[in-house]
């Protein structure tokens, strides 16, 4: 049974001025655990300036099915975790809606959309019965079509992007691109795309959900534009010294189509995920190792959730490590592509066979004991990207996972797999420049050869320890920023204080 999540409260009637101001609330998808931890984090923000937040989240289908970026007890300890230990920050469930049928099974992106879309009506039915009403609701880009709902009841709407900045830049100016030709973006290829405050981004490394003109979700994505002009202004989990070309476009109004408004650009960020009392009492086996190592001596390679590769490529990866000579902390997760992978798991686990030994090479963790781990399924990221002894980090290029890399201070190699992340690399590595990219990365498989010769760049040339040190500047801007008359610090504060200020009258 999943963790039941605490319910929004009201006012009981009381005269004290906590009770008296006017909660925020931010309308998040269902199950999409990425998007909560920054929406969570987001939301202590504001707990933190004496203002109530209640997270919404759509309803699940009726039918149960999970989302595509993951979600079900996961979210629920997540969330149940987080209420518990805020208690000005509550959840609200809306109820279940029927799915879409018109949206194909494969087409993830859509099928949230939908989801959302079919919760409006529950979400102002929330809305119009809270008391007091809200002072603001912040919408998730895929909850965007309740800007309307936020219109008709009269009250300030704004959006979250979990993304970055750039990626907001890119979205204004979909509609410009789209409307220069006939095509879809997918038919340009590797043709460059040319956006304001960006480098030129390939246009094969554009999300999939835009690459098809006439898709489903294109047509969301375009109608999300739309609804972002509509909005009192875009809320980013980033900041300006991290992206300041895009920063300066948005602002600047030439993303966007002439004829459309500009939403105000509020920079939050760096917000990453908080170490919880539990990590800390049940410290992960992982930290401890690194506890041994010497200082920026270890790559750590994570990709996410929703990041796994067939058992083919995983040996290519363990391979290249071993070549590499580096030391290395790994976690793995069990392969896609395998059809019997989950019986044959169930089958390992009764026959008390070691899951990471069957899918490693044969040897792999006898000869790389001395300077590496392996580790099945899940790290405690944030922390590990936290520990002296990380140097470098091979990730999928998921935006919360950049972040806690740019507020570790450690420099990446890129290695996209899925979503934004192909752009995201582009950022990172074209714009930022905290990053290198993985040849082949788009390719079926990444040689061992080239895992290895790009882990011994990171670790061991000049080209390697220049890219470290951009890291470590990032890494104290992301420091100001949040510090005390920083610029994503003085951004919530206003935004508090704005907000704070919609008291209900006597």
């Amino acid at each position: 049974m999943a963790p039941v999540i605490p319910e929004t409260t009201t006012p009981n009637g009381g005269h004290d001025e906590q009770q008296l101001m006017k909660p925020v609330v931010i309308y998040a998808p269902p199950g999409m655990i990425g998007h909560l931890v920054s929406t969570v984090e987001l939301g202590k923000q504001f707990t933190e300036h004496g203002l109530k937040v209640v997270i919404v989240l759509g309803g699940q289908a009726d039918d149960h099915e999970a989302t595509a970026a993951g979600g079900g007890d996961a979210a629920d300890s997540f969330l149940e975790s987080a209420t518990a230990a805020h208690p000005e920050l509550s959840v609200h469930r809306l109820p279940q809606v029927a799915r879409a049928r018109h949206v194909p099974a494969h087409d993830h992106v859509s099928r949230i959309f939908e989801l959302a879309r079919a919760s409006n009506p529950d979400l102002r039915d929330f809305l119009r019965a809270m008391s007091p009403s809200p002072a603001a609701v912040l919408l998730d880009f895929f909850c965007g079509s309740a800007v309307d709902i936020g219109v008709e009841l009269g009250v300030p709407t704004y959006f979250y992007f979990t993304t970055c900045v750039a990626g907001v830049a890119l979205l204004l100016h979909l509609p410009v691109i789209q409307g220069r030709t006939a095509l879809s973006i997918r038919d340009l290829g590797v043709g460059l795309l040319h956006v304001p405050g960006l480098p030129p981004v390939p246009a094969d490394h554009l999300a999939e959900a835009v690459l098809d003109c006439d898709s489903l979700a294109n047509r969301q994505f375009l109608a999300l534009c739309e609804h972002l002009s509509r909005s009192q202004g875009v809320i980013v989990n980033s900041f300006r010294a991290l992206e300041p070309r895009a920063v300066d476009a948005i602002v600047a109004g030439i993303c966007t189509l002439p004829e459309r408004r500009t939403p105000p650009l509020h920079l939050v960020g760096p917000l990453v995920k908080s170490s919880s009392s539990e990590v800390a009492a049940n410290r992960h086996e992982c930290l401890a190792w690194l506890d041994g190592q010497p200082v920026a001596s270890v790559v750590f390679l994570c990709f996410g959730s929703m990041g796994r590769f067939s058992a083919e490529q995983t040996r290519h990866v363990a391979r290249g490590l071993e070549m590499s000579g580096q030391r290395f902390l790994w976690v793995v997760r069990r392969p896609t592509g395998d059809s019997d992978n989950e019986g044959q798991h169930h089958q390992q686990q009764e026959a008390g066979l070691d899951d990471l030994d069957a899918l490693l090479p044969e040897g792999f963790v006898a000869q790389t004991k001395e300077r590496g781990l392996v580790v099945e399924s899940w790290a405690p990221q944030r922390e590990v990207l936290a520990h002296g002894a990380v140097g470098g980090f091979m990730t999928h290029c998921g935006w919360n996972s950049v972040l806690e890399a740019v507020a570790g201070g450690v420099p990446m190699l890129a290695w996209p797999m899925y979503a934004e992340q192909r752009m995201n690399k582009v950022f990172l590595v074209e714009e930022m420049k905290l990053a290198v990219a993985v040849e082949c990365y788009d390719k079926e498989v990444v040689e061992d050869e080239e895992v290895a010769a790009k882990v011994r760049w990171l670790m061991k040339s000049d080209g390697g320890a220049e890219l470290r040190q951009r890291a470590r500047e990032a890494m104290q801007r992301a420091k100001q920023a949040m510090g005390d008359g920083g610029e994503s610090k003085v951004a919530v504060l206003e935004l508090a204080r704005k907000w704070s200020n919609a008291y209900v009258g006597p």
